[in-house]
């Protein structure tokens, strides 16, 4: 069977750095840092009191405000980001067929401001059930999908992924292998996050897993850095049309780039804890060169998990050398986790975003906060620190690891 070719040819960006997929990337060039103190709640009392929020934000301006009422504000971000994509692509503008356009949708935790507020409020109650009629379709995370696809009229394939923060990279894989099967022609694909909540602040802190860099929130994400402390909480949203080539082609649609390959692997080693070795990185970022029918040499520049803990930094690089050898030294690796935070679910989105720029626009956009060199790090690797550097990128990889050990990597490149 003749695999399809699976290109991009729209995009949507909702972010701590830009509120549409054209200012996330100017900002990303720049090296703008999405950190601020938390304004969703007070978090006095919290151990981390900032996060990477959106900003400059007003759902109304976007959605009638009766219909947003009855979305979670990961819902809303979905359709935000979604629109701008399917506008983008020109495909609306065409006479499709909507059993040939799916949704596939990603969110790692999906409706949990809806569930604290409903849980608040009944726990503050006398005990009767007074629970919103929406409460559960806001908070199930396959739920934006179906807005989605009922908002256009989509009837393909429509469901969400949920992999913890691998869930973008694997709907982005569905999607792509849907098409490529030639079982659709296009998939609006990606994933959103609104997870700046006291639960997760709450709970993140109590592992252990976030900075608590208050006095500095713009420079607490540093990944690669001597003196990184954890990652810093991020919210937001990204979208790709991702369409079969020839359908692409024949309607003269602009393309962004192109899908090339798609992995997928498990540590199977602690349930938040990465494999000490990269194991499972290394399987991943392997099954994904081979699926792209690319040698380690063809990969210009890497976007890696990179979320600045003190393990998984050192796991992931651990991985790259494993994989490619002295060619590494040749990449262009970049954490933009650095500026947005870490997103969560919808971290492999708006970093599958971050490296169509670099393909589009010849920009690898930086790692920044780098202060300290870590001695357990190769001094030979260019991690671009702190400014963007221009490089023809032809083929770039973005790397996606979850809790439960899941791995999760995309390889994007110039559409020839």
């Amino acid at each position: 069977m003749q695999l399809k070719r699976v290109v991009v040819t729209g995009i949507g960006a909702l972010t701590p750095l830009g509120n549409d997929a054209q200012s996330y990337w100017d900002a990303l060039a720049s090296g703008k840092s999405g950190a601020a103190p938390i304004t969703r709640f007070d978090a006095e009392k919290f151990k981390t009191k900032f996060a990477c929020e959106i900003k400059n934000f007003d759902i109304n301006d976007h959605l009638d405000r009766k219909e947003a009422r009855k979305m979670d504000p990961f819902t809303q971000y979905a359709m935000v980001v979604a629109d701008e994509a399917v506008l983008d692509s020109g495909i609306l503008d065409t006479d499709f067929v909507p059993e040939d356009i799916g949704v596939i949708w990603a969110s790692g935790i999906g409706g949990l401001t809806s569930l604290e507020k409903e849980i608040r409020d009944f726990t503050l109650g006398d005990g009767t059930p007074r629970f919103n009629p929406f409460f559960i379709p806001k908070m199930i995370g396959d739920i934006a999908p179906g807005y989605i696809s009922i908002k256009y009229g989509f009837r393909g394939p429509n469901f969400g992924t949920v992999s913890a923060c691998a869930s973008s990279n694997n709907s982005i894989i569905d999607s792509f292998n849907y098409i490529r099967l030639g079982m659709v022609k296009a998939v609006v694909t990606g994933g959103s996050e609104a997870c700046v909540t006291p639960s997760a602040v709450g709970g993140f802190n109590s592992m252990k897993a976030l900075s608590e860099r208050n006095d500095s929130p713009a420079t607490a994400s540093r990944p690669f850095d001597a003196d990184r402390d954890g990652f810093v909480l991020g919210e937001g949203a990204a979208s790709l049309v991702l369409e079969e080539y020839e359908h692409a082609k024949a309607r003269g649609a602009k393309i962004y780039g192109e899908i090339l390959g798609g992995g997928m692997t498990a540590d199977a080693h602690h349930i938040t804890a990465p494999h000490p070795e990269g194991l499972g990185a290394m399987n991943v970022m392997r099954r994904t060169l081979k699926d792209a029918n690319l040698n380690p040499n063809d990969i210009d520049y890497v976007n890696v998990h990179g979320t600045s803990t003190p393990l998984g930094d050192i796991s992931e690089t651990k991985a790259i050398r494993g994989v490619f050898g002295d060619d590494a030294y040749n990449l262009n690796i970049s954490s933009t986790k650095s500026m947005t935070g870490h997103l969560l679910g919808a971290a492999g989105a708006i970093e599958a975003l971050a490296c169509l720029m670099a393909i589009n626009r010849g920009v690898v956009p930086p790692t920044i906060n780098h202060f300290t060199d870590d001695d357990q790090f190769d001094p030979k690797l260019n991690f671009t620190f702190n400014v963007a550097q221009k490089r023809e990128v032809k083929y770039a990889l973005s790397n996606t690891f979850g809790f439960g050990g899941h791995n999760a990597s995309v390889i994007m490149g110039k559409c020839e």
